[in-house]
């Protein structure tokens, strides 16, 4: 017998079922090394246009090869928080190799990218600062500076006028302009350029999520500042993931030394989480050996980005020169019978639907990858004409 509890449940759940906006989750087996093939739970193969492993480097043998040997030598679980003898030579290694790359002073590494953001709010912002966020930041940027009791303002997306009046009005406490590098669901680049500007301007301090950045834009994989070719030092604050282009999983903030001690100190979910294991350091520093050296990557990505977009489409897209290419369609329940119908034809490009993105802005958000080639993004532009 249901108890009063789990009829409130049910009865919180049945619009999500009426709106199109029901989720599952759908369990994928990869194969080979690339991860973009994928067969699902009733064996039927799929191409996949979903994930974020831009570079192809998730099932990459050197990947594969230095997790092995680093579990071997340490087990899979790091067992204790970093504080607490969680910490290996793997993890330092990683941070020093890091740093050396993005020419910061330090690095610190985090669970995950949510982690990281939530940390660097609880460590860095008081409740007298004003928190200036880009409307379409991810969601950990909003919960982090909601979490610190900041007062948080959005401004339109990527509307510098409107942020400049912001940062006017703001007063007392430090300010704070909080964006994505790359966002993550329109897939264009911000204006960091600007961003500093304006910063130096009225003595605030730029926090970059870099989730989709690293890796991917700038000399060598370097992200946001070395796109716009901006002095590292004048963003204060960078946070990546290790589970996007790196084709792993974790996090890190980036920035100098004074920064990555006081995250030490006062960052809870890095103080109180245990430590990621130590094979999948070794595969990030891996991972990173071949970000920094294989330039052929981010050029096929170039090359799969314009292939694609030359398509027709029963939707519109959304410009962005990412791996990111965002295909509004509008309602939830659209973007669902596109998404059936394409994987109908082997293809896996999952609908994007509110709260993710706003009301009537329900897309399929198109990831390519390194370990795409020409005949798959083809393929995928063909089954977009025919679903018109």
């Amino acid at each position: 017998m249901n108890s009063p509890q789990e009829a409130r449940w049910k009865e919180a759940l049945a619009p999500l079922r009426a709106a199109g906006l029901w989720r599952e989750l759908q369990p994928l087996q990869p194969e080979g090394d690339g991860g973009i093939r994928l067969r699902d739970a009733q064996g039927h193969a799929l191409l996949s246009f979903a994930s974020n492993d831009y570079l192809g480097l998730a099932g990459h043998p050197a990947l594969r090869v230095a997790a092995g040997a680093e579990m071997m030598l340490s087990g899979v679980g790091a067992g204790a928080a970093p504080l607490l003898g969680g910490e290996r030579p793997v993890h330092a290694a990683l941070a020093a190799a890091l740093a050396q790359w993005l020419g910061v002073e330090a690095v610190l590494l985090f669970g995950s990218g949510y982690l990281a953001n939530l940390g660097i709010f609880a460590a860095l912002v008081g409740r007298r600062d004003g928190v200036f966020a880009d409307r379409l930041n991810h969601a950990s940027l909003v919960d982090g500076a909601r979490l610190a009791g900041a007062r948080l303002q959005r401004y339109r997306h990527g509307d510098l006028n409107h942020l400049e009046t912001l940062l006017q009005r703001h007063g007392g406490g430090r300010r704070w302009i909080v964006s994505d590098g790359v966002f993550s669901m329109d897939g264009d680049i911000a204006p960091l350029a600007d961003l500093v500007r304006l910063a130096e301007r009225h003595d605030a301090t730029i926090m970059l999520d870099e989730a989709h950045a690293f890796g991917v834009i700038g000399a060598g994989g370097r992200g946001s500042a070395a796109h716009w070719q901006l002095d590292p030092a004048r963003v204060g604050v960078r946070m990546g993931t290790l589970g996007k282009a790196f084709g792993v999983y974790g996090a890190f903030v980036a920035g100098s030394q004074p920064l990555i001690d006081l995250l030490r100190h006062r960052a809870r979910s890095f103080v109180y989480h245990t430590a990621f294991p130590p094979m999948l350091a070794a595969a990030a520093l891996a991972a990173l050996g071949l970000v920094q050296g294989e330039e052929w990557r981010r050029e096929r990505l170039r090359s799969h980005v314009a292939r694609l977009r030359g398509a027709a489409t029963p939707g519109s897209w959304i410009a962005s020169d990412t791996p990111i290419q965002p295909l509004l369609v509008g309602e939830a329940g659209h973007s669902l019978a596109l998404s059936r119908a394409l994987r109908e034809q082997g293809l896996y490009v999952p609908a994007v639907r509110p709260p993710t993105v706003p009301m009537g802005a329900a897309r399929l958000r198109i990831t390519l990858s390194a370990a795409h080639g020409p005949e798959d993004v083809d393929r995928l532009r063909l089954a977009l004409e025919q679903c018109r």
